[in-house]
């Protein structure tokens, strides 16, 4: 079954990456604004962002976080991440770094998002998952990521159901 799916991540150098994954045909309804796009949302200031992110994650069964190198601690990640866990969602995330950009570049590895939050006393990166692929080269980590990600996906939505 292909779930309706919110992705989230760091645009300016984790959209390749993320376009990626989205194109594997996995995943439904994980459209993303162009450069123009988010540019004019975000010079609409917080309210319209926020709203974007509304609207767009409406109808979502699950939040995946594409985890780059600076993906922790962003503002709207964490708006994100809060505002699908807080509506039920499933939530979890997959290290994106060991794919490779549009210049053919890996990245480090980033901090876990999941580890800003708690749920009843717990960090929630405990309750979540965060995936990491056990390859280093791009190609097997994209096939990796491509094998796994609906199961990844049902897991992620029965542990929200768990807590």
């Amino acid at each position: 079954m292909t779930r309706k799916i919110f992705t989230s991540f760091h645009y300016v150098p984790d959209n390749w990456r993320a376009s990626q994954i989205r194109s594997m045909g996995k995943l439904e309804g994980s459209s993303v604004a162009t450069a123009n796009k988010w540019e004019e949302v975000t010079n609409g200031g917080n309210k319209a962002i926020e709203k974007w992110i509304d609207d767009n994650m409406s109808g979502k069964s699950c939040i995946i976080v594409f985890v780059g190198e600076n993906t922790a601690n962003r503002k709207w990640i964490n708006y994100e991440i809060k505002k699908a866990w807080d509506a039920g969602r499933g939530v979890f995330g997959i290290y994106v770094h060991n794919l490779k950009d549009s210049n053919g570049e890996q990245s480090e590895k980033g901090d876990n998002p999941f580890e800003e939050f708690t749920v009843d006393d717990k960090s929630l990166s405990s309750i979540v998952k965060c995936y990491n692929p056990p390859y280093s080269t791009s190609t097997y980590v994209y096939d990796h990521i491509k094998e796994n990600i609906e199961d990844w996906i049902e897991k992620a939505i029965e542990i929200r159901n768990q807590h």
